[in-house]
């Protein structure tokens, strides 16, 4: 479209397009693409939508034996609108997301216990993700939590978590802010980090992410420059990726220095699966960027 409507505006736009999505489902397909053993433990509906879904796993390589069915309600959908320069707004509906429990989680916690990096999102109830950062901790993975849709959480549940990766907006609601206040930004992170997080990665659209460690120290990784067509996904992929290089032994600084790179690929094609990129477009990008 042109542009967002404003309040009990109609507008004509184009382009309509629908396909498989969701931060965790985009997630799992993206560290997939890389090369590295993916595993979902997710809940669908019974209906269409969830088809989609197993057929792309199976495509992708993604292991769903943690993928549960149910009837009880749709599998979760979402809505988004791309303005013109590849801006977006989403609505979703969680269908059976709400569904996912800790108990889920722990059913697989054998798989959990042989992984490398516990990765979360918080499409799903906040109990659920905090039990996949618990059982990560006690088998000694390293726990990844991307708080989006952001919520609070408090103290017990941050303290699970080994690696933060909001937006600047949702670093704000994690704060208990709203999503636009102009507290600064390494203020918010220092209270996160007091809190028993890790490591915070704030991500920064076009100008990259920015990486607080709990010692104090603060890099920033500026972005990567590409015409972008459609930002959807972006945030996915950046997560897909950081998951992704950590687990093969990357250091914290370059696997971010990667997904940035990563997230940027993605914003060049519209759609979310069509967009993120696989592992030898990823490296092509590396080596120009002298890393090897």
């Amino acid at each position: 479209m042109p542009r967002f409507p404003v309040a009990g505006e109609t507008l004509m736009g184009s382009d309509f397009d629908m396909g498989p999505g969701g931060k965790g489902s985009n997630q799992a397909v993206g560290a997939a693409r890389l090369g590295v053993a993916s595993h979902l433990v997710a809940r669908l509906g019974t209906d269409s939508f969830a088809d989609i879904a197993l057929e792309l796993y199976e495509r992708e390589g993604v292991d769903t034996r943690h993928v549960r069915q149910t009837g009880e309600r749709n599998t979760g959908v979402g809505f988004i609108m791309v303005e013109e320069g590849g801006q977006n707004r989403i609505v979703l509906d969680p269908g059976a997301n709400a569904l996912l429990s800790p108990r889920d989680v722990d059913e697989a916690e054998e798989l959990i216990a042989e992984s490398a990096v516990v990765a979360a999102v918080l499409e799903i109830r906040a109990e659920t993700a905090v039990r996949a950062m618990e059982l990560g901790k006690r088998h000694g993975a390293l726990t990844l939590l991307n708080p989006a849709p952001a919520a609070a959480l408090d103290e017990a549940a941050l303290s699970q978590v080994d690696v933060l990766t909001p937006n600047e907006s949702e670093l704000r609601i994690l704060c208990g802010l709203p999503p636009d206040d102009p507290v600064d930004t390494a203020e918010l992170a220092g209270r996160v980090l007091a809190k028993g997080v890790g490591c915070v990665v704030v991500t920064r659209g076009e100008e990259g992410a920015v990486v607080f460690h709990e010692d104090g120290r603060t890099e920033s990784v500026p972005g990567y420059p590409v015409e972008a067509t459609d930002t959807t996904g972006a945030g996915d992929a950046f997560n897909a990726a950081l998951a992704a290089f950590l687990a093969e032994g990357r250091e914290l600084s370059e696997a971010v220095r990667i997904a940035v790179i990563t997230g940027a690929l993605t914003c060049t094609k519209p759609g979310v699966i069509p967009g993120l990129p696989g592992r030898r477009d990823v490296e092509s990008i590396m080596a120009s960027e002298g890393i090897s």
